[in-house]
């Protein structure tokens, strides 16, 4: 078997900060808008892109709440980068916003790149490098 072949893939969670969040991945990350939608069936969302690449975001809030607390502090989304001046500005960027970077639980990302924590605590590293296996 070779694998996979999707086309897209959408990662998608239920918040009840969708402001916030949308703030942190839009602005401070970033990352485009590339859709979103109100009140349809109760829920309200945002869809952001990853340039290049045909991956997206997507974050609900239903109007009866979306509680979806983080399920660990290595529960991560890992960005990378492929060059020093790009990781350097998107340190830049999500700095500039106020986010500092946190501790990572596994040390493995420490001598990695940033870790940061989106509002609703759902943590974000940002790589320097390219992954490689």
């Amino acid at each position: 078997m070779d694998g996979i072949s999707a086309a897209q893939v959408r990662i998608a969670r239920p918040t009840d900060n969708l402001t916030a969040v949308t703030d942190f991945y839009h602005l401070a990350l970033g990352m485009p808008i590339i859709g979103s939608f109100n009140e349809h069936d109760g829920y309200d969302g945002i869809m952001l892109g990853i340039k290049g690449a045909n991956i997206h975001l997507e974050f609900t809030q239903h109007a009866d709440g979306s509680p979806c607390p983080a399920p660990s502090l290595d529960n991560l989304l890992v960005l990378y980068y492929a060059t020093q001046a790009e990781f350097d500005s998107a340190v830049t960027l999500i700095e500039s916003y106020g986010h500092k970077p946190v501790a990572p639980e596994n040390e493995y990302w420490l001598d990695k790149g940033l870790t940061y924590e989106d509002p609703d605590g759902w943590r974000v590293v940002l790589f320097n490098g390219l992954y490689s296996n």
